[in-house]
């Protein structure tokens, strides 16, 4: 099976490409809603968390997860890939919705990095809308210098979007929130002309007509869940081993009670079908990844 985690529900955006890209495969998506946000966390506890996700999905019978929280790629999809995974879940592998984005700004393969040659993007500006502690983590703007320093990163944090998004706040407000933060960014500019914007939040691609509307008519817009999909599909091309066509279809799992992230969560699957059920209530318990504590937990 394949996993894909998120904090809270804007995973699901896309998880949903992942279903419609790739129907005849089965998936576990987890939301550890009683944790979430994980931006107002410091980076330890994100990674404590993450890990702790991680295993639920391992726990569960995924042997590939997709991490589909920005924040949580954010503070430590590397770091994890190269120390805890190698000696807790050797057989498993975890691949984010970052790096995808990146490729496509960028026009380099990850694995390319600077090699010479390898680059297929004109000089440009990219504009990255995305929440605070993603901004502030500098990920798209590292990762992008990393492979085509020719690119210019300009990020525009949007407080309180997500926020907004979650609670079906009216279009009305919607609309004027993302036009404030899409002027702030254009002013910044200065009359400097923006190639494309990156949507780099799971919950964006609900409102992404709004963002369309907002930006210029010749900037184009990347938006994850395509994105993350048509990396997924590449992937597997490359790792067939994880490909599961046994049992086709999704199951929903939460860390906290499951009435209230089902209906929630309807608005972004887009499916009256869509039930969770609840793995914890407390995901910050003294068990740690891989330990028989956290299998207990889980009732397994």
């Amino acid at each position: 099976m394949i996993g894909v985690f998120d904090s809270g529900s804007g995973g699901l955006t896309v998880l949903k490409e992942f279903c419609a890209t790739l129907p005849e495969q089965r998936f576990v998506y987890y939301g550890d809603h009683s944790n979430a946000p994980y931006g107002n966390r410091d980076a330890d506890s994100i990674y404590e968390l993450t890990l702790l996700s991680l295993t639920r999905l391992f726990d569960l019978g995924c042997s590939l997860v997709v991490v589909a929280c920005n924040t949580a790629a954010a503070t430590g999809l590397r770091r994890l890939q190269q120390t805890w995974l190698p000696i807790h879940f050797p057989d498993k592998r975890v691949i984010g919705v970052i790096v995808p984005m990146v490729e496509a700004i960028t026009g380099v393969p990850w694995i390319a990095e600077r090699a010479e040659g390898q680059r297929s993007c004109a000089p440009k500006t990219v504009a990255v809308f995305a929440t605070r502690y993603t901004v502030d983590s500098q990920i798209f703007v590292e990762e992008t210098q990393r492979r085509a320093p020719e690119i210019q990163v300009v990020q525009q944090a949007c407080p309180g979007l997500v926020k907004l998004i979650e609670e079906a706040a009216p279009l009305p407000d919607l609309r004027r929130a993302v036009q404030r933060y899409v002027a702030l960014l254009l002013r910044r500019l200065d009359g400097q002309h923006l190639g494309a914007a990156l949507l780099g939040c799971t919950h964006y691609p609900l409102i992404e007509d709004l963002f369309i509307e907002a930006l210029p008519s010749d900037v184009e817009v990347f938006s994850q869940p395509k994105i993350a999909a048509a990396s997924l599909v590449a992937y597997l091309a490359r790792h067939p081993e994880f490909m599961d066509e046994r049992d086709p279809g999704v199951s929903f799992y939460t860390s906290a009670p499951s009435e209230n992230i089902t209906k929630l969560a309807k608005r972004y699957f887009g499916d009256e079908q869509i039930r969770f059920q609840t793995l914890a209530t407390n995901a910050m318990d003294s068990n740690r990844p891989g330990s028989g504590g956290e299998q207990a937990a889980l009732g397994l």
